[in-house]
């Protein structure tokens, strides 16, 4: 959710910082902005609403010269998204200007103080304060540190900031500082760069800086970076961080998009995060940071996620209550914060997110930790803020997901979950080592099975034309296949703009039958398993009314081929419970057909953002 890029060095700063929000575009954002200080020690800058694209050809026009400067992608949170509302913001003087990730919960009193101070704001941002709050401190206190001005001005904000200045009298500096939005620095022999996270820095560095919250960095032009605490003192030894995947991870690589790139990549991701899980003694995850005698403790555990990661808390939910015979709350981090959850001194927390900065899992997390529980991440991306504050992390390992919308994270947190089910079965107990080592087995097939679906993908294509004239649909399952429904459900609204319900398959009779009506399309989840019967007698009831039925079934079901004509085939699965890893993939490509054929871009869906940073 926003991005943010600075540099300041030996090279013209636009090509760096436009490549650099290129790389951040899959945040989501609706407008977007650059500002440069030029030769002539003046700030000069371009920014409108719209695409990063359509910055660039701007910029060409203005062409931008200089060697110090400031980008920004913004989702709007406070003032609709048109130029004037878009990033860099400047002071009166125009001598400075910011760009800002985040929300000022203050902003108001700010603005009102700032208005009776005889400062002109030019936007509706809540961002555009901080830019006359540091020409304030700049002329007073601060007395000609940027650093300083830029951490006095921070001293009157609440709220949330990732945040990048540049002055131009303070010339090749770029000052950032850090609070609740993600914040990276990088110091190279060819100049010193910031971003909001480590996806424009690839290309560049192997090597980052990372900040935590109320730090600050001063950036100097021969790459120097000097981290800064929040009382002003030079901090010794910053958090680091080395970026272990190669830059052209994040490129399309051939593939039309990166939706497509990132579904064809699962089978690989699954396979990087077994690889050498099993031990003599179980399953390794020497990341929980636990004892045998801690885990078999464990008397609750609650799941915290939102989107996407809630969809995998439900399916770890029934795995590890059947496994583990522990209790599990499943809950969205945003109710979580509202709520007094029942905790104990044994409750374990689980927090799922794949950008690890998702801000309302963030503030569910600290505050369980705050009443006793240790904390556990599920997380795709190295140093994230939850990687950082849990007790224990476990990476996914999916590589960089540019796709707004999430599908090898999710397949690889499901993984992930199961492992971490499997640990607790058997430090508890539950699971004897030949079980543990079975099921092990059986997740390694995995792959090869994803492989086979992918093969299928005419299948979901010839699917799609089904959804052509459809206003809804519906997306049904029961067991652990209803969460694979809502995925499933979820994935087509976010990208196709379709509106799709997704239910448990004996509930249907209980209100969403009434939308059925002749070509009405519902997708049905059919797998060979202990409710197969059922889920087919509701496909009949479905069928009964006129609707088109979409069956994800196992090879060789004649029942489910006699009633639908089409069907999308998954190989027979080794276990019911990791038929979500495999069906999903269906579904997934499913959804890339249908929103394709309706002109939606895939990659980068509206209003949408792939890190939520802000509550």
């Amino acid at each position: 959710m926003c991005g943010i890029v600075g540099f300041t060095g030996k090279d013209q700063a636009v090509p760096f910082l436009l490549q650099g929000l290129q790389a951040l575009e899959y945040r989501g954002y609706d407008s977007a902005g650059v500002e440069v200080l030029s030769p002539d020690g003046e700030l000069h800058g371009v920014k409108c609403s719209g695409r990063v694209a359509t910055l660039a050809e701007r910029c060409r026009t203005a062409n931008l010269v200089g060697t110090t400067g400031i980008a920004h992608t913004r989702w709007a949170t406070h003032g609709a998204p048109t130029d004037r509302n878009a990033h860099p913001h400047l002071d009166c003087s125009g001598r400075i200007a910011i760009v800002h990730n985040g929300i000022i919960e203050n902003f108001q009193e700010l603005r009102a103080y700032l208005a009776r101070t005889g400062h002109t704001l030019a936007s509706d941002t809540d961002s555009e304060c901080i830019a006359h709050l540091v020409e304030d401190a700049w002329a007073g206190p601060a007395k000609g540190d940027l650093v300083e001005a830029v951490r006095n001005a921070c001293q009157r904000l609440q709220g949330s900031w990732g945040l990048a200045v540049v002055c131009a009298d303070a010339p090749g500096e770029v000052v950032v500082a850090r609070k609740g939005s993600p914040l990276v620095v990088a110091s190279t022999p060819d100049g010193a760069y910031a971003a909001s996270d480590v996806t424009p820095l690839a290309p560049v560095t192997s090597h980052v800086i990372t900040l935590d919250d109320d730090q600050y960095a001063r950036l100097l032009p021969d790459g120097s970076v000097t981290v800064y605490d929040a009382d002003g003192a030079v901090v010794d030894h910053p958090g680091t961080l080395d970026i272990d995947w190669d830059a052209s991870a994040a490129t399309l690589g051939g593939y039309p998009d990166f939706m497509a790139k990132e579904i064809a990549e699962q089978p690989e991701a699954i396979e990087r995060l077994l690889k050498n899980r099993l031990g003599e003694h179980g399953i390794e995850l020497d990341e929980l940071s636990m004892t045998d005698a801690d885990l078999a403790a464990i008397d609750r555990i609650y799941m915290v996620a939102c989107g996407t990661s809630y969809h995998v808390g439900l399916i770890a939910r029934a795995i590890v209550e059947e496994w583990a015979k522990v209790p599990v709350v499943c809950e969205f981090a945003s109710e979580l914060n509202y709520k007094e959850p029942l905790v104990t001194p044994h409750t374990l927390c689980v927090i799922i997110t794949q950008s690890g900065e998702t801000a309302d899992t963030l503030t569910a997390a600290r505050r369980m930790r705050g009443m006793g529980c240790k904390v556990f991440a599920i997380t795709n991306v190295l140093g994230s803020t939850a990687a950082r504050e849990s007790d224990g992390t476990m990476y996914v390992q999916a590589g960089p997901e540019i796709c707004v919308c999430s599908t090898k994270a999710y397949t690889a947190q499901m993984v992930a979950a199961v492992l971490l089910a499997l640990r607790l079965a058997y430090a508890n107990g539950s699971m004897r080592l030949e079980e543990v080592q079975q099921h092990y087995r059986n997740l390694c097939t995995l792959p090869d099975l994803i492989r086979e679906v992918l093969k299928r993908s005419w299948q979901d294509q010839q699917a799609a034309k089904l959804f052509r004239n459809a206003q809804s649909s519906l997306f049904l399952g029961r067991g652990v296949n209803s969460t694979t429904a809502a995925e499933g459900a979820l994935k087509l609204k976010e990208i196709s703009y379709l509106h799709a319900e997704a239910y448990a398959a004996g509930e249907m009779k209980h209100g969403p039958i009434a939308l059925l009506e002749p070509g009405f399309p519902v997708v049905a989840i059919v797998p060979a398993d202990h409710v197969h019967d059922k889920t087919v007698s509701n496909i009949q009831e479905v069928i009964a009314r006129g609707a088109t039925c979409i069956a994800v079934a196992t090879d060789g079901d004649e029942e489910v081929a006699k009633l639908c004509q089409n069907v999308l085939w998954i190989p027979e699965v080794p276990e019911e419970d990791f038929v979500p890893i495999v069906a999903i993939v269906h579904l997934q490509t499913l959804a890339r057909y249908v929103a394709r054929s309706r002109g939606c871009d895939v990659d980068k869906p509206r209003n949408l953002a792939k890190s939520v940073t802000v509550e």
